[in-house]
């Protein structure tokens, strides 16, 4: 009989066909893939199977458990099946969220260990960073003082902030060099929202790393400088090498496994509602290249992570899905649908819209209902009805209490979905082509993802997006930084709004990344803590344990 467990690193890389030199072990449950193990062709018969969710509560809906559900399962069916999650930001870990390495026994391990200092690579990401800002200042200063060989950078036109990866409101407004002749307003991002955090997720190689880092815009030349008005980056400030020197590890993927012993590859942690959403390219692609069924996630809801997942990270990284599975609770449906009488049945309709823009991409979608102990079977039926009527293939899971035997319901669905889908070459289907007009691309995902009546731009916005079509930034994709809670920019306005307006109010250049950041509402890039944040209930037992980690964990 075969037995389900955490194996020695080196028997998971040997399941995917990856030999000793292939990996370099980190311990004995971590490794980095070596480059050319990463760079292995794409098998023919590889399938990628694109995990999203309904618009998320705030008790949260369980999409990571139901992908390592997922792929526990598809392991128990002897499938050559690997996943690919993202790496957790201690903000959420230390804030309201806790880890991010799935629940139950649904879980990647060593737990503790990626949801604090893993291998290293958000650390890598916050210093790359903040060198270049470190670098920024360095040129500012010295320009203030009448240096010849200064980049002619107007301090008023940076763009570029610091970063460090802990929810702390008290950063997201500062001043440095306060009381020197440079002084200027800044903030800080918390590191998943970094733009190397964006460029080490979707680089496909450590020259593509190196190109996009030499991208990076900080800001503008002012009337002093060779060329006034002109993109000021950091190949222009010398940072690349420095910079490569600190990530080129980081850019390595991190392969781990499930509780079952399921590879999991968790590399790259862009947030979904401030960046992309979505595990590295170069994990991706590994999977890909040493798997047949490859499960992935994008962040929150499909109108936000699975969005960028398809117009951003496919479109840059050459690939396509084959399927969608879409994460649904009752619990969150309910809430959907309003309070009293009817509102699960109301909240149906929110599912029904997160499937319409699933079909939007021309993608097949497979409902999986994430049972939670106080569903009943009542309601539960209700929804699987629902699907049925409408022809969408469902399957509930229990992956949190059953580990991958309780997703094995929803893997013999995807299978079958997969199996009898007639187009398995499936040609990319983006909302918008590369050379639509900026403001169209964002009015475009509003209108038909969101449900926006209008969009609206303050005149900062406005502005920038003159300035970047000027420039010869059309090209890009766009990615929306908004609220995860409502398909509007408003957190209250929940999982049925429609017919709003969205109000874009600055625009933000990511070159580096390939894309131009809109921020609509009132999202900010540095998250606070709450009130009780999950930091002050957890404690290191005497063997080193670390307990709290997880949401509601003692």
């Amino acid at each position: 009989m075969t037995t389900f467990g955490r194996k020695p690193i080196l028997d998971v890389a040997s399941s995917l066909g990856l030999d000793a030199a292939a990996v370099r072990p980190l311990g004995a449950d971590k490794a980095k893939v070596m480059p050319a193990a990463a760079d292995a062709p794409l098998r023919d018969d590889a399938r990628l199977i694109l995990v999203s969710a309904v618009t998320p509560t705030k008790a949260g809906e369980g999409k990571t458990t139901v992908s390592v559900g997922l792929a526990d399962g598809l392991n128990r069916l002897e499938r050559e099946v690997a996943v690919c999650l993202r790496e957790p930001s201690l903000g959420p870990v230390f804030g309201i969220k806790g880890g991010g390495t799935g629940g139950g026994k649904a879980q990647v391990e060593p737990a503790a260990d990626i949801n604090l200092h893993f291998t290293g690579d958000l650390h890598a990401i916050s210093a790359a960073h903040n060198l270049l800002s470190a670098l920024i200042d360095n040129d500012l200063h010295f320009a203030a003082r009448g240096r010849e060989g200064t980049t002619g950078l107007a301090p008023n036109t940076v763009t570029w902030p610091r970063v460090v990866d802990v929810n702390d409101r008290a950063l997201r407004s500062v001043v440095v060099s306060h009381g020197k002749r440079v002084e200027r307003a800044s903030r800080f991002d918390i590191t998943a929202a970094s733009e190397i955090m964006a460029v080490v997720s979707l680089a496909s190689s450590l020259e593509d790393l190196r190109a996009r880092l030499a991208r990076l815009v900080v800001g503008w030349q002012g009337p002093g400088g060779a060329n006034p008005g002109a993109a000021v980056t950091a190949a222009d400030l010398g940072a690349v090498e420095a910079m490569v020197a600190l990530l080129k590890d980081a850019l390595l993927p991190n392969l781990v496994q499930t509780r079952e012993g399921t590879p999991a590859f968790v590399h790259g942690g862009p947030f979904a509602n401030i960046a992309h959403g979505c595990s590295s390219v170069v994990a991706t692609r590994t999977a890909l290249a040493h798997a047949r069924e490859v499960v992935t996630e994008a962040g929150f809801g499909f109108d936000l992570g699975g969005e960028k997942f398809l117009d951003v990270k496919m479109r840059q990284a050459g690939l396509w899905p084959h399927l969608v599975v879409l994460v649904a609770t009752v619990r969150a449906l309910r809430e959907h649908g309003g309070e009293g009488e009817g509102a699960l049945e109301r909240g149906l309709a929110h599912l029904d819209r997160q499937l319409a823009n699933v079909a939007a991409f021309e993608l097949p979608a497979v409902v999986a209902v994430n049972v939670f102990p106080d569903d009943t079977e009542a309601d539960l039926a209700f929804v699987e009805a629902h699907c049925a009527a409408r022809g969408v293939v469902v399957a509930r899971v229990t992956a949190f209490t059953d580990g991958g035997a309780g997703g094995e319901a929803l893997a013999r669905q995807v299978l079958e979905v997969l199996d009898a889908d007639t187009q398995q070459a499936r040609a990319p289907h983006f909302l918008y082509p590369d050379d639509a007009p900026l403001r169209s691309k964002i009015e475009t995902v509003a209108s038909r993802i969101y449900g926006a009546g209008s969009v609206s731009f303050s005149e900062e916005a406005a502005t920038t997006l003159e300035r970047l079509e000027a420039s010869g930034h059309r090209g890009l994709q766009v990615c929306m930084a908004k609220t995860h809670l409502s398909f509007s920019d408003d957190p209250k306005a929940g999982g049925l709004a429609e017919g709003f307006d969205l109000h874009v109010r600055e625009v933000r250049l990511s070159a580096g990344a390939g894309f131009v950041v809109a921020v609509a509402g009132t999202i900010v890039t540095m998250p606070a803590l709450p009130f009780e944040p999950a930091a002050v209930r957890m404690h290191v037992e005497s063997d080193g344990t670390v307990r709290g980690l997880m949401q509601n964990e003692g």
